[in-house]
């Protein structure tokens, strides 16, 4: 007799049920990563575990891009049945795009900042190391232009202090020389009053007899 087919219902043995998450969790993720290789394809994964945990793929780390992507395919689907679709669906439908798509910014965040990587495969890593690397590279590009600007503009001020300086000492040199010739003058003044100044006279004893 053939085998049946199995029945497909929830594992009630919690350590079971996460031994069988775990090991059909890896083999889906092996699918995802073989048919993006074999056919070319862009692949986006996305997993919750029971207590909430994200476990996701994408094809070389373009979740954001191929989330992008699904989204304006989704709105324009969505613009085709507008009058199909109830409203207070579509509001629901796009909170859950909105909190899943948050949840995978949260999660890429805290890998930039060097949290969770335990679940992250080789090349998972490799594209964190490589987004990392690039980011890096940017800040100190930008940290180089504005310590450059820093320094021209710290040189112009320099340069600026050095002009106003210089004038000042011309200015103060200029002043000393007004007050030596000046002083010069006064003195030559006094010396020719003090010269035209008759002297008196010293007076004649008279012989008298």
């Amino acid at each position: 007799m053939g085998r049946g087919r199995v029945q497909l219902k929830r594992i009630e043995n919690k350590i079971n049920r996460q031994v069988t998450f775990s090991k059909r969790r890896s083999g889906l993720l092996k699918k995802a990563h073989e048919i993006s290789v074999l056919c070319d394809a862009d692949v986006a994964l996305i997993v919750f575990s029971t207590k909430g945990k994200l476990f996701e793929y994408s094809t070389d780390a373009c979740m954001e891009r191929i989330l992008e992507r699904y989204e304006r395919y989704s709105f324009a689907d969505r613009q085709l049945d507008a009058n199909e679709v109830d409203q207070n669906g579509s509001w629901t439908l796009e909170h859950a795009k909105l909190k899943a798509r948050m949840e995978v910014l949260q999660r890429n965040q805290r890998h930039f900042m060097g949290e969770e990587l335990d679940n992250l495969s080789l090349r998972e890593l490799q594209n964190l190391e490589q987004q990392l690397e690039s980011a890096l590279k940017h800040v100190r590009s930008r940290k180089n232009q504005l310590m450059f600007e820093s320094i021209s503009e710290l040189q112009k001020k320099d340069k600026a202090l050095q002009e106003q300086n210089n004038m000042l000492a011309k200015k103060v040199k200029e002043k000393e020389k007004a007050v030596a010739q000046q002083a010069q003058w006064e003195q030559q003044n006094n010396c020719q009053d003090t010269s035209a100044i008759p002297l008196p006279q010293p007076m004649r004893s008279s012989n008298i007899r």
